[in-house]
């Protein structure tokens, strides 16, 4: 029995407590100044020799300036289609989605699995096959985007359910829409879902041929591929939905057969052709034969014996049907 990823603890996507970011750097600002103020009149009493008083006010400005540095961290900028995860002395704290200027807890810290260097590249390989230096600013930003993305997975070599080896290539158009579960739920949630479509795309590739038989009206990779990127989005969305992503759209993208047969099935494929052809070529030639013998036999041009009909008939398929010119040959004697 297959068994489905539960996370040992549930967490419920909450709203962080916050305020008007606004506000708070209006506070900020006063604070500082009255610190600035505190020094300046500090100073100017310890000059006039009012040394206790001069004291105390110069040692409470220098400590609360120094103090008021930890305000800052506590300033969140969250813009359309962002998120951020807040967690709180390793507690998960609540979530800003909304865009907006926030102040909330300065202690808080920002979660986001893909955000570290390392597991950035890691994820951006998986994701796209290919590393970009363009995209590493937005890639370590600890806010989780909420944006549509699109996941260009590798071109893999699998087997169809013939066995024939093949290359396919599969596009994913994906979104995370509950950053709580794609932050606490799994390691690194970009990674997650690049190996989880590696693994539907080879276990939805080994249940249907490349291409159907001659006649056959089953579904295959080729000629239903939508169909077949449609099941493969059912399959992906139940497996990433721990993760709170959201599949969109799956399309295959590229699809051939390896390169140690495709000159096999290329040869196949023509000679699949070229039957086709000359059943065609046959079945036009049979069909002239027969209106040219009724046209003879119903205008009365000339009656003709069965053993004069089956010759007709022999030089009018070899001249119908074959490949190269024929050369007419004029009888000038008589016919029988």
């Amino acid at each position: 029995m297959e068994e489905q990823f539960v996370s040992k603890k549930v967490y419920e996507e909450r709203k962080a407590p916050s305020c008007s970011g606004f506000i708070m750097l209006f506070v900020t600002i006063l604070i500082i100044a009255a610190c600035v103020g505190a020094i300046i009149g500090g100073s100017i009493l310890l000059s006039n020799e009012l040394l206790v008083a001069g004291a105390i006010l110069l040692v409470a400005g220098i400590v609360i300036l120094c103090l008021s540095c930890i305000i800052f961290p506590g300033f969140k900028i969250i813009g359309p289609n962002e998120a951020l995860v807040l967690t709180l002395f390793g507690n998960y704290y609540g979530t800003l989605k909304e865009e907006g200027f926030y102040y909330v807890n300065p202690f808080c810290s920002a979660v986001n699995p893909t955000a570290s260097p390392l597991s950035a590249g890691i994820s951006q390989i998986a994701t796209t096959g290919r590393v970009s230096t363009g995209a590493a600013g937005s890639t370590l930003s600890k806010k989780v985007s909420l944006k549509a993305m699109t996941l260009d997975n590798n071109q893999q070599k699998v087997n169809d359910e013939l066995g024939n080896p093949i290359i396919i290539g599969t596009v994913v158009i994906w979104q995370v829409i509950n950053p709580v579960k794609a932050v606490f739920n799994v390691q690194n949630y970009k990674t997650f879902l690049s190996i989880q479509c590696d693994s539907i795309v080879r276990n939805t590739a080994r249940c249907y041929p490349y291409d159907t038989s001659d006649g056959g009206d089953e579904k295959s990779l080729r000629g239903s591929s939508q169909e077949v990127a449609d099941i493969m989005k059912k399959e992906l969305q139940e497996k990433v939905s721990i993760a709170g992503l959201k599949i969109l759209e799956v399309r295959i993208a590229n699809l051939s057969y390896a390169p140690e047969i495709a000159s096999a099935m290329l040869q196949r494929q023509q000679a699949a052709a070229i039957i086709d052809a000359r059943q065609k070529i046959v079945e036009g030639a049979v069909s002239m034969v027969e209106m040219a013998l009724t046209k003879l036999s119903e205008n009365d041009i000339v009656e003709l014996d069965e053993e004069r009909k089956a010759a007709m008939v022999s030089n009018l398929l070899v001249v119908l049907c074959g490949n190269k010119d024929a050369q007419p040959i004029v009888n000038s004697g008589s016919l029988y």
